[in-house]
């Protein structure tokens, strides 16, 4: 269990996965409760930073849990 604060609405903080970064290594920024925690190359690097965050049991296609811009957890490339 976290002892992150909880959203008004009753739910735990959400993640958010901004859209690709068109880099040499593309990546997209992850935030967690407004705070950007890194850069993500893989969807287990999100996995991890929430990991990190005490956010263990969150689902990363539930849009509660998680909100993906750009792209859903399989895009990884600019197109």
């Amino acid at each position: 269990m976290s002892d992150l604060p909880e959203r008004p609405s009753g739910h735990r903080a959400r993640v958010v996965v901004h859209p690709v970064v068109d880099a040499l290594w593309p990546f997209r920024r992850v935030e967690i409760m407004g705070t950007q925690v890194g850069r993500a190359f893989n969807v287990v690097d999100v996995i991890e930073f929430a990991r990190r965050a005490g956010l263990d049991d969150i689902t990363l296609d539930d849009p509660e849990s998680v909100q993906w811009e750009g792209g859903g957890p399989e895009t990884w490339t600019v197109e």
